[in-house]
């Protein structure tokens, strides 16, 4: 096994992931197989009780586990399936090593960070590196590990400690470092600065980890000269010094790095310079250029209650743009904050009030994503009445689906008080429930995780035609509450149709509006599994704009 470690310096957002992301790729085009790993030295043991405010979305695997949006983005380019076990946190590895003392497996020694956290992190990239991730048999030929945070912080000095050894068991010729660091372009003169990469290289030379190649973010090409003193004062190669400058778009990353023949350097440190091919990424070229000559635009209006960090609907824009790029259009995104829809804004802040309206009329597709707690419903009910009442394609994800559900019931049925228990618990119309297997008192890993498989009731279906008239889809889920089976009877005899169930046939997985050119409600989140040249079914189907 070859391992590449991708770290970051100076400042935090340079895009590790993505150049992570970008190095596995681009090692895949070579013919080797490839898997990923992502080190996050928060103490929590995952994301799932991470605000998205505070760390983006939460991306959902098929064995349920709740990870980092960056294994989101290893997915999205390798088109691999991992694990939970691919997402290490200082949650994971301290709680670890506690429940093994707790045995007695380190028979009476003082447990200590140096050997046994360090040890119990080796041991750990070394297990999750062998799993399979690719549908083939047998553990990849490199494993691409991401260290997050910047080179520096407190939290980060177990892994460090544990990688810098790591290099040393593995070997030369084993291990390659990247180190993505930032070089500034100072407007007042326009000259990029290296101090900042120096000072960064020298911490992590420091901590005994040596970079193999530097991977330089900045607005423009590194200036010859720039790169010949990054060399001279960190001790890098000059041909190993690329530059990440801004592109239209990230699908430009891998090309950018095949281009500076980064590949080779990369090969070069893991002797694997006579076996790998050269890369082939004419099907990602071409898609690139597609991406970049779209001009006829798409307008989808986004409702959601986290638009002040878009990163908290990260997948859900990958799929949308995945759709739109596989029908040739532009897509251009309209956020809209749930609560803005909502009377109470037309009494505070008008112009609020009214800029939101007329975002959410001026689109040509409305989407409701998944979310949690009570702040903006109101508003999604009306994005998804107003879309329901003008013939404006639709989809409402996970909790966008219960959304869908709450106005049939209050428009159509009549049931004016209708509504979920998670907002109104003393409800006399509880359109969705708290699922029974649930629990309220843990929040940690309790929810219905990961992949469960819909089977279609209603075989001409919008949904399963889009499958490719498939009997049953798998999808990933992460939901505690669901549609009441009680009331389905009403809502259907009112005109909806639940037209996908899981294996009992109680629990409502899809929901659709025959009378409607396109609305669609899914308790699943397609777009954890949308893939650039295989974008999700659902987001494909709102071509019907």
């Amino acid at each position: 096994m070859k391992y590449v470690l991708v770290t970051g310096g100076v400042v935090s957002g340079l895009g590790k992931g993505v150049t992570a992301s970008s190095i596995g790729l681009l090692l895949k085009s070579c013919g080797l197989r490839v898997t990923a790993i992502k080190i996050d030295p928060y103490l929590n043991t995952d994301a799932g009780t991470m605000s998205p405010f505070e760390h983006g979305e939460v991306f959902v695997l098929d064995d349920g586990g709740e990870v980092d949006l960056d294994l989101g983005n290893y997915e999205r380019f390798l088109d691999i399936t991992l694990t939970r076990d691919n997402n290490i946190t200082t949650g994971k590895i301290y709680q670890s090593v506690i429940n093994k003392e707790r045995k007695g497996d380190y028979l009476g020694k003082t447990v200590q960070v140096v050997p046994h956290i360090t040890d119990a992190i080796q041991e750990w990239i070394e297990s999750a590196a062998m799993m399979p991730v690719d549908g083939e048999e047998g553990p990849a030929d490199i494993c691409v590990i991401e260290l997050g945070g910047t080179i520096g912080d407190i939290e980060s000095m177990p892994f460090i400690e544990a990688l810098g050894q790591f290099s040393y068991h593995v070997g030369p010729g084993n291990f390659c470092l990247v180190h993505v660091s930032l070089v500034p372009v100072l407007n007042v003169v326009g000259e990029q600065k290296t101090k900042p990469t120096q000072h960064s290289v020298r911490g992590l030379r420091g901590l005994g980890l040596t970079p193999n190649i530097l991977a330089c973010r900045s607005t423009k090409v590194l200036d010859d000269n720039v790169k010949e003193k990054l060399s001279q004062f960190c001790h890098v190669p000059a041909e190993s010094i690329f530059t990440l400058y801004d592109v239209p778009n990230i699908w430009h990353i891998p090309l950018l790095l095949r281009d500076q023949k980064a590949h080779e350097a990369i090969l070069k440190g893991l002797n694997l310079l006579g076996i790998a091919r050269e890369p082939d990424l004419t099907e990602w070229t071409a898609r690139t250029k597609v991406y970049d000559m779209l001009h006829d635009p798409v307008k989808i209006a986004m409702v959601g209650k986290y638009i002040g960090l878009k990163d908290s609907y990260l997948s859900v824009l990958k799929a949308l743009l995945h759709a739109s790029v596989g029908f040739q259009k532009k897509l251009v995104v309209e956020w809209v904050e749930a609560s803005h829809l909502e009377d109470i804004t037309a009494i505070e802040d008008p112009d609020t009030y009214k800029a939101a309206w007329n975002c959410l009329k001026g689109a040509d597709g409305v989407l409701v994503p998944g979310g949690f707690g009570d702040r903006g419903v109101q508003g999604k009910i009306l994005a998804a009445k107003y879309a329901r009442e003008s013939k404006v394609p639709f989809l409402g994800i996970c909790l966008g689906m219960q959304i869908a559900v709450m106005e049939y019931a209050r428009s159509v049925l009549g049931l004016y008080d209708a509504n979920s228990t998670e907002f109104d618990p003393k409800t006399s119309n509880p359109c969705i429930i708290f699922m029974p297997e649930g629990s309220k008192t843990h929040m940690g890993g309790t929810m219905r995780l990961g992949s469960r498989r819909t089977y279609f009731k209603v075989p001409d279906c919008k949904s399963a035609k889009l499958y490719g008239d498939a009997t049953f889809v798998d999808e990933r889920h992460r939901h505690r509450y669901e549609v009441n089976p009680d009331m389905i009877s009403k809502l259907e005899a009112a005109g909806l149709s639940f037209v996908g169930r899981d294996e009992t046939g109680r629990r409502m997985e899809i929901v659709e509006l025959p009378s409607h050119p396109y609305f669609i409600g899914v308790q699943f989140h397609p777009e954890f599994k949308s893939r650039p040249g295989k974008p999700s079914a659902l987001f494909s189907g709102m071509r019907t704009i």
